[in-house]
């Protein structure tokens, strides 16, 4: 009986105690995916990796354009050419067929890793912001991932502010 109260009271202890702590816990979110999309860093960088790589997309829908003109060409005359010439056709068609999916495969990669590149500095500053925001406001912890969180936890837009004027 006397280790069922005594139980009792530190079970109450504690929890006061783990209640007046929390009141005094401050926590804030960032939605990540907000900031890498409206953040003056990561809007700098789409551009810059859509001007790095027009040219070679260009090419890529000109190559693709040539292969589906090829290929209309082959199913309307392939049956009234001769049989050589619908072989050579049939011949350069898969030539270029594999030289597009190569160079799309290349290009696919290389976007990629670009892409990881620019999205890596991108969240290094955002990381620098967030923690320059939890120091000034002495926030005890903040998340980055969460099912759920309210509103009036989230900070994104003060990330998204502060790296738009640049600290």
């Amino acid at each position: 009986m006397k280790f069922k109260a005594c139980f009792a009271i530190v079970g109450t202890v504690l929890m006061a105690s783990s209640s007046l702590a929390l009141a005094e816990t401050k926590i804030g979110f960032v939605n990540s995916d907000k900031v890498m999309r409206e953040a003056a860093p990561a809007v700098r960088a789409q551009k810059r990796l859509e001007k790095e790589f027009e040219k070679r997309d260009q090419d890529l829908q000109r190559i693709a354009k040539d292969l589906q003109t090829m290929q209309e060409s082959l199913e309307k005359n392939g049956m009234t050419l001769a049989e050589s010439d619908r072989k050579t056709k049939e011949r350069e068609f898969n030539d270029l067929n594999r030289e597009f999916q190569r160079r799309q495969r290349e290009f696919r990669e290389d976007l990629n890793q670009r892409r990881n590149e620019e999205l890596a500095s991108v969240l290094d500053k955002a990381n620098k912001a967030v923690k320059q925001i939890a120091e000034a406001e002495k926030y005890d912890i903040i998340f980055q991932e969460a099912v759920y969180a309210s509103p009036r936890i989230d900070i994104t837009d003060k990330v998204v502010k502060a790296l738009a004027d640049g600290k």
